[in-house]
């Protein structure tokens, strides 16, 4: 099968090496607005060739749109255009519900499956492809209902032979649960990485005492802006919300310092363990 993938970065050039490393692919054409990508991901063999997004689409079976959700926002009409009934086109964005919103009374709305990869790193561009990132993770398909049968079925073969789960939601589920798994996670670490940077002038003395604990809180301080800031944009109101509570958790816990009440901090944390049982 031939396989465009728009957006050679971490996810779709990641998805290129294990489409082709599995045995789904056996030609990927790499399409990306940036030109430098398409030379890197060419020299490191995550792509067959680079093309436009036309002459990609004509000759590909499965269309992966692997770009920021505002450039998808923007492009996913004119995509679906192009769409011929042998056409799936999967996207793999971190949200959902504006992105259905835009594709559903399209006359080929049915060529198109709303896919979610929970995997990733905090690195971006062809260099942060990275072997069996998916291996394992679970891949979120939203509103099938509302896809053709055969376009859902050719996405969870790829899907299996990816070694994912499966998990079905519709699009205001999976806002809602990212929000609270992944999207706070990053506004979070880039929070603590302001805070440290602000306090610590001297940043030199940050990486001297730095370890391992610091580092992993931190990590997706590093994540790019291009990506993160339309995720938040585009799932503000749920952001907004767990934004909230984590806010009201961390004033409790200033205020039980503040008022030196430390069995009521022990307790708290005592609770916070439970996740051990989600987290294994």
């Amino acid at each position: 099968m031939i396989v465009a993938v728009v957006g050679v970065g971490l996810i779709g050039g990641s998805l290129a090496i294990s489409l082709k490393e599995k045995g789904v692919a056996n030609w990927i054409i790499g399409v990306d607005n940036n030109e430098e990508n398409l030379r890197k991901a060419q020299e490191l063999h995550i792509i067959d060739e680079a093309s436009n997004l036309e002459d990609a689409m004509k000759r590909s079976q499965l269309v992966i749109l692997a770009i920021p959700v505002d450039a998808l926002l923007k492009s996913l009409g004119s995509i679906l255009d192009m769409a011929q009934p042998n056409h799936v086109i999967m996207d793999v964005g971190s949200t959902k519900k504006a992105l259905l919103h835009v594709a559903a009374n399209h006359a080929n709305r049915g060529r198109f499956v709303a896919a979610h990869p929970m995997a990733g790193t905090e690195y971006s561009g062809p260099e942060a492809a990275v072997r069996n990132l998916f291996q394992q993770k679970t891949m979120v398909l939203c509103d099938v209902k509302n896809s053709d049968e055969d376009a859902v079925e050719l996405i969870e073969s790829v899907v299996d032979r990816l070694n994912m789960r499966t998990v079905y939601m519709n699009a205001e589920e999976h806002d809602l649960h990212t929000a609270y798994v992944s999207h706070i996670s990053h506004i979070t670490s880039f929070a603590l990485a302001l805070t440290v940077l602000k306090k610590e002038k001297e940043q030199g003395r940050i990486f001297e005492l730095a370890s391992g604990g610091f580092e992993s809180t931190v990590r997706l301080a590093k994540s790019s802006p291009d990506m993160w800031v339309p995720i938040f944009k585009h799932n503000r109101n749920n952001v907004l919300d767990v934004l909230e509570e984590h806010i009201n958790q961390l004033e409790q816990m200033k205020q039980l310092l503040q008022n030196e009440d430390y069995d009521t901090f022990y307790k708290l944390i005592q609770k916070s363990n439970k996740i051990r049982k989600i987290l294994k």
